[in-house]
């Protein structure tokens, strides 16, 4: 049994949900998202409850279970609230500032960088050493944010580069004379 994919998603008050098949559609005051889930598993709304039961007990069905569930609470989530990642610079002259819809980056390089920022997807810089990045749909902000730490990740030694706030980096030993 699926602790997660017993629990019913509760949607809040200002989301609507609608079933139509395999795929369900989520409004909200953010906007709209849908999801279509597998054969494996049903999709029951009821007012403003939704659960999901599998169709049988083989091991796939139990997996999208969970995982189904998981998919219609991040979208209840996304159209209400939408999920943020936060981003340090840590380093000498690193900077991030926004230029228009392109964030431009100042990372050591003997260039600067510039990030353009995709659809559906918000980025700000409130300083110069931090970027924060917003919206609905939790995958495609996360992916947005192991991009741009892409250009940087932070290094072990003196523990500089782009890290997500509030990650501890593990720090080691430099070379003993």
């Amino acid at each position: 049994m699926s602790r997660i994919g017993k629990k019913p998603v509760e949607l809040p008050s200002g989301v609507s949900a609608s079933v139509s098949g395999q795929t369900i559609e989520v409004k909200g005051p953010k906007g709209t998202r849908s999801f279509t889930a597998t054969d494996e598993v049903d999709i029951l709304l009821d007012g403003n409850i939704v659960t999901v039961k599998p169709r049988g007990n083989s091991k796939r069905a139990r997996q999208q279970w969970g995982m189904t569930r998981s998919m219609l609470a991040n979208l209840a989530q996304g159209v209400t609230t939408g999920f943020k990642k936060e981003l340090e610079l840590v380093g000498v002259g690193y900077r991030a500032q926004m230029q228009g819809n392109d964030l431009k980056l100042s990372l050591g390089y003997s260039h600067d960088v510039v990030f353009a920022t995709p659809a559906g997807v918000s980025i700000s810089t409130p300083k110069q050493t931090e970027v924060v990045i917003e919206g609905m749909d939790q995958q495609q902000v996360g992916e947005v944010a192991a991009n741009i730490r892409k250009w940087r990740s932070p290094e072990p030694y003196k523990g500089k580069g782009i890290r997500y706030k509030d990650e501890y980096i593990f720090r080691k030993e430099g070379k003993k004379k």
